[in-house]
């Protein structure tokens, strides 16, 4: 049961990252001080830090916080294993995105030194590895590529795609974005390209090696 002090918390919680996603957006992140934060949320810099031990410290919240946010994504992503690439847990992320989008503008444009989009890749990318396993082992396939590999590739591709969507209008919906990231998935980037495998760039290279020879 959630307790009268329970809600005051989350209130002085959402009251406090919204001003800091706001004044993020107005002035930037280096330019922002503890006091303008709590001066913008109407609460007393003691609040401010009975809750968070800096503006850093703030800055992590709204990270953790989405990535709670997006625990709603695992019966996605079990459907997605069960069922074959669905291409779901993308279009849930690019959804969260499009109802919190100036929280994912402060987050992958790298402000505060570029750590809450460090630790919001390395969730993502821990997740996205896990599943990856999880599901080789499911249908018990060997994987060409080292699954910690993979999982940094695609999720760098996908935060280039959210940052890119996020701060544009690039006149895709979510769901055709995510059509669109799912084809690249299966089908790859020379079928995307339009081109047959044999006019794809180095296809007749040799493997590389550690020497280059």
């Amino acid at each position: 049961m959630k307790t009268a002090g329970d809600r005051r918390v989350r209130r002085t919680h959402r009251a406090l990252r919204a001003a800091l996603v706001d004044l993020v957006l107005e002035k930037g992140f280096h330019a922002l001080s503890v006091e303008e934060i709590a001066e913008r949320a109407d609460v007393a810099r003691a609040t401010f830090y009975a809750h968070y031990r800096d503006k850093e410290d703030l800055l992590l919240g709204i990270v953790r916080d989405l990535a709670e946010d997006r625990e709603r994504l695992l019966p996605a992503v079990e459907q997605a294993q069960a069922q074959g690439f669905t291409g779901l847990p993308v279009l849930y992320i690019f959804r969260h995105a499009e109802q919190e989008r100036r929280v994912y503008q402060v987050i992958l444009r790298g402000e505060g030194d570029g750590r809450a989009l460090r630790e919001f890749s390395a969730i993502i990318c821990k997740r996205v590895e896990t599943v990856f396993r999880e599901r080789a082992a499911q249908l018990r396939v060997t994987p060409r590529i080292p699954f910690d590999v993979i999982a940094r590739a695609w999720t760098g591709e996908l935060i280039g795609v959210l940052t890119w969507w996020v701060e544009n209008d690039t006149g895709y919906s979510a769901a055709e974005i995510t059509g669109h990231l799912r084809d690249l998935s299966v089908y790859g980037r020379v079928w995307a390209s339009g081109l047959a495998p044999s006019d794809a760039p180095g296809a007749f290279d040799p493997p590389v090696t550690e020497s280059g020879a």
